[in-house]
């Protein structure tokens, strides 16, 4: 499956945005999707999760409670909105994908777990 990640861009410190990440093909339905970031100098890093269904979602201790994922089966898109920006949340963000129901979500943090990855799509948030 190829992933398109959009919806990057320059924002203030404060600012809200939204990344979306969109599949060419319905098995998207089935695979779990991850977002990860990787800051200039900096190792990837992982952001967010959320199972094929919705009903499990995992974040990263640095954007919990800013930081939303969702889906849409329907649209074959998953979708990562971002509050309360920080200079810190400055970088590469990539959406990635992964078949199968884990036993346990908390292992899909890990990122050499994903098979599909998208593009990135950069976000710089300035003071």
């Amino acid at each position: 499956v190829q992933l398109q990640a959009s919806g990057g861009g320059l924002m203030q410190a404060g600012d809200s945005l939204r990344l979306s990440c969109v599949a060419s093909e319905e098995m998207f339905r089935r695979y779990t999707i991850g977002w990860f970031r990787q800051a200039p100098g900096k190792e990837r890093e992982f952001v967010a999760l959320i199972s094929w269904n919705g009903n499990n979602t995992i974040y990263a201790d640095s954007v919990k409670g800013r930081f939303t994922i969702s889906r849409d089966n329907a649209k074959l898109a998953a979708y990562l909105q971002m509050n309360s920006l920080k200079l810190e949340d400055t970088a590469l963000y990539y959406c990635a994908a992964v078949g199968g129901k884990p036993a346990d979500y908390a292992s899909l943090r890990a990122e050499g777990r994903y098979r599909y990855w998208g593009q990135g799509t950069q976000v710089t948030v300035s003071s």
